[in-house]
């Protein structure tokens, strides 16, 4: 596989309730807990993106965001045909989904995988790889041009794990 010959020239940071399919080749981070992350990529095209929702589904249209996974996947396929993608050149990888009872009572990240899962089956979209459920958080770097994806597990999320870092780094 050839590497894009274009630099990763930026650096993004996908905060939750946001999607990002960048033009140029970028390395996309987020932070992940209960809520979830789908990276797509085109493996004919070389280019790929990311989504980050907290919650599984919306059903009333007035509320239709992105922090949704109904709207957010979708939107993301969307997106990344409306750049010349074919489905099946697509595929996805999946993660976060944690679950800790210290936070929550309820799943959520489960609902939230679900989701995910569900849409990208019916649309026919392979999921090669994901790291998800547990009780840590995540954060994750995505670099598009190679479709390289670290992970780091967290024991608990603090300010400082947030981009832009407050202490300049």
């Amino acid at each position: 596989m050839a590497q894009d010959p274009r630099p990763v020239v930026q650096d993004y940071f996908l905060r939750p309730g946001f999607i990002y399919l960048p033009e140029r080749p970028t390395t996309i981070s987020t932070v992940l807990g209960s809520s979830v992350a789908v990276s797509l990529y085109d493996r004919s095209l070389k280019t790929g993106g990311m989504n980050h929702f907290l919650f599984p589904y919306v059903n009333s249209r007035e509320k239709t965001t992105p922090l949704y996974g109904n709207v957010s996947v979708l939107t993301l396929i969307r997106m990344m045909m409306s750049y010349g993608s074919k489905v099946s050149n697509l595929e996805a990888q999946i993660f976060g989904g944690a679950f800790n009872t210290q936070y929550s009572k309820r799943d959520i990240g489960r609902d939230n995988l679900k989701t995910a899962k569900h849409i990208l089956s019916g649309k026919k979209i392979k999921i090669v790889s994901e790291d998800v459920g547990g009780e840590l958080g995540r954060k994750i770097v995505f670099n598009t041009a190679t479709y390289e994806i670290g992970i780091l597990k967290v024991g608990r999320l603090r300010e400082s794990d947030w981009y832009p870092y407050p202490d300049g780094r």
